[in-house]
């Protein structure tokens, strides 16, 4: 990403002068001075125009385009006066939305060159500042063809070939058709392209200059209307069939009679597209007029005070131009008969007392609106190739001359702006233009109400005159109008916005400009945690919430992988303890892990959360992790940790191809880890334990801590020969078909309980069926395994199937039972007289532990997982070796086996 003290674009194509202005609305995106040096001083001070020529020349050139000359008449004669101004005040009134908006952003901190794009990337983050970039740039292209399209035209009426008029013959040589207005199209275009290769900044230093033709011109046109006297004309037409078409029509100066004419509509044929015009239709064309509202907004790098300017010239220059509208439509209404107005694009030429002066300011205006389009459309492209938001596709806009002039970027627009040439009429891609613009407006405003809805402390606008309502009216606005005039091409542009929106999110561009997406989340998240109340918990809604302890993930991966499909959309926290004293260390060491646990969630795809603590031991650092993880009612209920034992790890890291892909960390993306390549992943996850390491466990610390979380009402799991588990991978294509996930809900070591509803053993039950609701489970066959005496007196196991099977009903659970006669299993247990204490540890012969192994080896050899019933731990510290041998050795060779202790109610058989 590009350095947030230096500007996106460094070309020198639209110079630092006063006149820098007429690039217009965008072309400025690239205020395109000499770079600062390194020690912070720049070779030229930026910062040096006011308000008038810094941000309401621009604005004014801009919205005083070629429709003020060549469609005032249009709008008026089909519209009529009524329907024109209700048209002005509409358009007028959705731009005055999205100024307020566009005030807000742009005076909401220190601003540096870059324009529109720029200020709204840096506040919203690249999601947003990536795809209204970009629907920046496709509106200006679409507009860049309208204006040269409109030079056309202007140029045909003055020097195109028509016998019909009295025109010398000698002037008007140049043949018309499609064709034609194409080439000539095409050669304007190859002209703007040439001066913006060349010498955009020549064109750039006379704004000012240009701005002064343009007044002067629309000066002769107020004239006009009083000093010219009435007078006819007669307007002829190339009719089907080649047929010529004439028209008698007059200019009857301010007269009562042709006001009241035109006060009405009188949508008719528009003869150069040979459609009948409708409000939608018209209220596009004249729309495109408005559009010019961002030029000052773009000159935020060399403006004094952008903080005052922007908002006092954005205001000043828009009340300007309506107050310009407003009258020549009024004018224009009072003095000319509608015939005039429909079939003479441009008539203000026949009734200037000097007709040349009308030629040049449509020229000028037109040309300059050309050019301004074509320089800032480019320039908003290599803003968006330099911040990488797209990747690869836009990498060549990025490509500057030894000048900093981003020809490649002129190249894109230029090809994209001659297609749009094809469509040979400017009234027939006004639409198009009017949707793209309206829709960028949209944007904008929804960006001004994103930043406002998230409430981030630190959006402080100095400009105060807006409000959630305004943005969410202008949004509203603007998409009530775009649908009015076109719901077709309104209804693509969303669509093509939302993929942009959806593109840049699942990519994720890495930036240091913040995201809105992120405020936006926080501040939902926070406002749904606070409703969610811990006392309002009902069983029916318990889902998993996860602590999964790990050590070194390069031995727990396909642990980690497994678990994230057990958690049912339910909390999933990876835990870890770093073993030490905050007294004798000079920093957190803590602080500067949490990026890589992250990077390893990102590789591995799983949808958890990372909390580490520092602390003298395991025990006490899992205490803490128990108790402070998650907030609110989003606390872990369940601990899951991996198996102790003495068996060898093996490395993870060197079997997948994602941490073993040596061209990882060296593509494209690399500045998109967040400083976490692949080299210092693997530098920062330790080597796993060998045999003659020390671990840092021992196995009473190991006992206390799943005694801790029972006695903190912690459900608890320990996973073993997880390392064998294949499928889990985000990559993999197991679809679980030819898996079986066995359950043995009775604990096995202890033969005298018979009770398969205890909560330990609904609580397997439960965590079996959530794993077979998962994506890679969902196909899984699920065996329950009931253990039976059948040589025993007492035949109640018959009743208790009955009873179990009517229970898994009721629970919905699809699941086979399975009954195992274990009477050769259970006579080698010792029996004790009195029933064996909770709290007492039960002393099991090598004979019985072997016989349960063997009993599981027999039945669970072909599942995928199995299911066991861990028992509750020793109450004293000295049978802690005692308790994990007998684990060791009932589940010695099984595979991947999770060992559950469940200390909460889970299932519930009511509606």
């Amino acid at each position: 990403m590009s350095n947030e003290r230096t500007r996106l674009v460094t070309s020198g194509a639209c110079g630092l002068s006063v006149t820098t202005l007429a690039c217009g609305e965008a072309c400025d995106t690239a205020s395109d001075t000499a770079p600062e040096s390194d020690s912070g001083t720049p070779s030229n001070d930026p910062r040096q125009l006011n308000t008038f020529f810094g941000v309401m020349v621009p604005t004014i050139l801009s919205m005083f385009s070629i429709v003020l000359f060549l469609r005032t008449g249009f709008v008026v004669g089909h519209a009529g006066l009524l329907q024109g101004l209700l048209m002005v005040v509409v358009a007028y009134t959705i731009i005055s939305l999205t100024i307020l908006s566009i005030c807000a952003i742009s005076t909401n901190g220190a601003i540096q060159g870059g324009g529109a794009y720029y200020m709204i990337s840096r506040s919203l983050g690249p999601e947003f500042g990536g795809s209204i970039g970009l629907m920046f740039f496709l509106a200006k292209v679409f507009a860049c063809g309208e204006y040269v399209l409109g030079l056309v035209e202007a140029l045909l009426d003055v020097f195109g070939s028509d016998p019909e008029s009295g025109v010398s013959e000698g002037v008007r040589v140049l043949p018309q058709g499609y064709w034609y207005a194409v080439l000539y199209s095409s050669v304007v275009l190859l002209l703007c392209l040439l001066v913006c290769l060349v010498g955009a900044h020549i064109y750039s230093r006379t704004a000012f200059v240009i701005l002064l033709v343009v007044t002067v011109s629309l000066l002769s046109i107020f004239i006009s209307f009083v000093a010219v006297r009435p007078r006819t004309f007669v307007i002829t037409h190339q009719g089907p069939d080649n047929h010529t078409l004439r028209y008698n029509t007059s200019y009857t100066g301010f007269n009562a009679t042709t006001l009241k004419s035109n006060l009405g509509s009188g949508y008719s044929l528009d003869y150069s597209t040979n459609s009948v015009m409708s409000f939608a239709t018209v209220f596009a064309v004249m729309f495109t007029s408005c559009t010019g509202i961002m030029a000052g907004a773009n000159m935020s790098g060399e403006l004094k005070t952008p903080s005052v300017s922007i908002p006092k010239g954005t205001i000043v220059a828009v009340l300007y131009t309506f107050t310009v509208y407003v009258l020549l439509f009024i004018f224009v209404g009072a003095t000319c008969d509608r015939t005039l107005l429909i079939q003479d694009y441009g008539f203000f030429q026949r009734i200037n007392i000097w007709s040349p002066f009308v030629t040049i300011g449509i020229y000028c205006a037109s040309l300059s609106a050309a050019m301004c389009a074509l320089i800032g459309a480019s320039r908003i492209l290599h803003a968006l190739a330099l911040d990488k938001v797209f990747g690869l596709p836009l990498a060549p806009a990025a490509i500057t001359s030894s000048s900093g002039n981003p020809w490649v970027a002129v190249l894109y627009t230029w090809g994209l702006a001659q297609c749009v040439v094809f469509a040979g009429q400017l009234n027939a891609i006004a639409s198009l233009v009017t949707v793209f613009y309206l829709l960028a407006y949209a944007a904008v405003d929804l960006a001004c109400l994103a930043l406002e809805w998230a409430s981030a402390p630190n959006f402080r606008p100095t400009f105060q005159f807006f409000s959630w309502h305004t943005c969410l009216l202008g949004i509203l606005s603007c998409l009530v109008m775009m649908f009015v005039i076109n719901p077709v091409y309104s209804s693509g542009s969303i669509v093509l916005l939302l993929l942009l929106l959806l593109f840049l999110h699942f990519r994720s561009p890495t930036s240091s400009w913040g995201y809105i997406s992120q405020a936006l989340i926080f501040h939902q998240v926070r406002k749904y945690l606070l409703m969610l109340d811990v006392r309002k918990d009902h069983v029916k809604f318990w889902r998993p919430q996860v602590l999964l302890m790990v050590a070194n993930p390069r031995s727990s991966c396909q642990l980690i992988l497994f678990v994230n499909q057990l958690k049912k959309g339910g909390l999933y926290v990876l835990g870890h303890v770093q073993l030490g004293d905050l007294d004798t260390l000079p920093s957190d060491p803590v602080q500067q892990q949490y990026n890589f646990w992250l990077s390893l969630v990102d590789k591995l795809g799983v949808k958890a959360f990372v909390d580490l603590t520092l602390s003298p031991s395991v025990r006490q650092g899992t205490q803490h992790l128990l108790r402070i993880t998650g907030l609110g009612g989003m606390k872990p209920n369940t601990l899951i940790l991996g198996f102790y034992d003495s068996s060898t790890p093996d490395d993870y890291f060197l079997q997948d191809s994602a941490f073993c892909d040596s061209s990882i960390g060296q593509n494209s993306q690399d500045e998109y880890n967040f400083g976490v390549d692949l080299p210092s992943l693997h530098a920062h996850f330790p080597p796993v334990r060998h045999v003659e390491n020390p671990r840092w466990l021992s196995p009473e610390e190991y006992v206390g801590i799943i005694s801790d979380a029972i006695k903190m009402t912690k459900n608890v799991c320990l996973g073993r020969y997880f390392f064998q588990l294949e499928g889990e991978g985000k990559d993999s294509k197991v679809n679980g078909s030819e898996r079986m996930i066995d359950v043995w809900p009775l604990n096995l070591l202890q033969p005298g309980s018979r009770d398969y509803e205890d909560v330990c053993s609904l609580f397997l039950l439960q965590m079996a069926c959530v794993l077979n609701m998962s994506n890679k489970w969902r196909h899984a066959r699920m065996r329950v395994f009931l253990n039976v005496e059948t040589k025993s007196s007492d035949q109640s196991w018959v009743v208790n199937e009955e009873t179990f099977r009517e229970l898994l009903r009721k629970l919905r659970i699809r699941a086979s039972i399975k009954i195992v006669p274990w009477d050769s299993v259970v006579q080698h247990h010792t029996r004790s007289d009195a029933s064996p204490s909770a709290e007492a540890m039960q002393d099991l012969s090598e004979e019985f532990l072997s016989a349960v192994n063997s009993m599981l080896m027999e039945h669970s050899s072909q599942a995928a997982v199995r299911f066991l019933y861990l028992p509750r731990p020793p109450a004293h510290h000295s049978h802690s070796q005692q308790y994990l041998a007998q684990l060791e050795a009932v589940t010695s060779g099984l595979g991947p086996t999770l060992l559950i202790h469940g200390v909460t109610p889970v299932t519930y058989t009511d509606l």
